[in-house]
């Protein structure tokens, strides 16, 4: 994956990690469901996708990072969205095991200094 692309992804990440919506984001849609949000990036004539979630106080789950390949108009390929799926699936149970330990990072971080600038 190009640079320019991972640098995008992971500014607009850190965002949503302290509570802001990125630029771009949105719900994932095609079947997904709703908590799933996507953020998008073109490099030299290629899509990239990043699938996360942010419904989880005080986590970001980064589901799955992908250049987008289908041949058949927008639609994101079934293995993709199978593998987006499962994973929020294992972040929904990584939550409600680890939910206290996360919320105490979060309150954690909010209080330890002022949020970071673009690059």
């Amino acid at each position: 994956m190009p640079e320019d692309v991972q640098d995008s992804f992971g500014f607009k990440l850190d965002r949503a990690q302290i509570g802001r919506r990125p630029v771009g984001a949105r719900p994932f849609g095609e079947g997904l469901p709703a908590a799933i949000l996507k953020l998008t990036a073109d490099d030299d004539g290629a899509t990239y996708r990043a699938a996360y979630v942010v419904a989880f106080a005080g986590v970001v789950y980064l589901l799955h990072v992908f250049q987008k390949k289908s041949k058949s108009g927008i639609k994101t390929p079934k293995v993709d969205k199978a593998r987006v799926l499962q994973r929020y699936q294992w972040a929904r149970q990584d939550y409600a095991q680890n939910k206290d330990r996360y919320l105490d990072i979060a309150r954690h971080r909010m209080s330890s200094g002022p949020e970071r600038e673009a690059p």
